[in-house]
């Protein structure tokens, strides 16, 4: 994977709108489905694992979902553990590894496509331009003298996948859309608190009651 398309795909999966003339910040769960069959006991323990991408975002994806799953009291691994960095992550991949690493569940991330946006303003003076953090190609831009302004901004799809392992069932499936990143980190946590937050709206996850 070229460098070009390792920064689509951290753009893709991480992101947040950045917040320009009075724009909101935006990471939003916009579809989900769930198994209406199905009906197990909690899960014991969950692999993490993100398909592509630089080895270092993935990493740090899968470190935060395990930190963040492991504070709700649940057991979990990231994949790197059992799948190598040169190795692509997919799905029977990560199913493997989760027998392989005693896992019963595995939440599998992937990115799904990228939608540029142009919005149109009324005209006033704001010489403002951000780069992101990729470069002017991944990030926005304002400009203008008493005319009108033009925003450009990619909007950004990525999918989350629960599984059960041991029942070889999808168990929940849900669509992110995110925005140009601004810091990835922070981004990468705010993706895994939508994602576990609707697992446990869902109660798909069930946590500990000593949480």
């Amino acid at each position: 994977m070229n460098a070009q398309a390792q920064r689509l795909f951290v753009a893709m999966l991480f992101g947040s709108l950045m917040c320009l003339a009075g724009c909101s910040t935006s990471t939003r769960l916009v579809s989900e489905w769930s198994n209406p069959g199905y009906a197990a006991p909690p899960f014991r323990r969950i692999l993490v694992g993100a398909g592509g991408g630089e080895s270092a975002v993935r990493r740090n994806l899968e470190d935060e979902f395990v930190a963040q799953l492991q504070a709700a009291g649940l057991e979990a691994a990231p994949s790197y553990r059992y799948i190598p960095d040169e190795q692509t992550v997919t799905e029977d991949a990560l199913k493997q590894a989760a027998k392989q690493a005693g896992a019963d569940a595995a939440i599998f991330v992937r990115a799904l496509g990228v939608e540029p946006k142009v919005e149109y303003r009324p005209g006033y003076y704001y010489p403002y331009t951000s780069f992101g953090l990729f470069g002017p190609r991944f990030g926005a831009s304002w400009y203008g003298l008493y005319g009108p302004s033009v925003y450009q901004y990619n909007v950004y799809s990525s999918e989350s996948t629960l599984y059960d392992v041991a029942r070889g069932e999808v168990v929940w499936t849900g669509t992110v859309r995110t925005y140009d990143p601004d810091n990835v980190n922070a981004a990468i946590r705010n993706y895994v608190q939508i994602v576990l937050k609707a697992l446990e709206d869902k109660q798909i996850l069930r946590v500990r009651q000593n949480r």
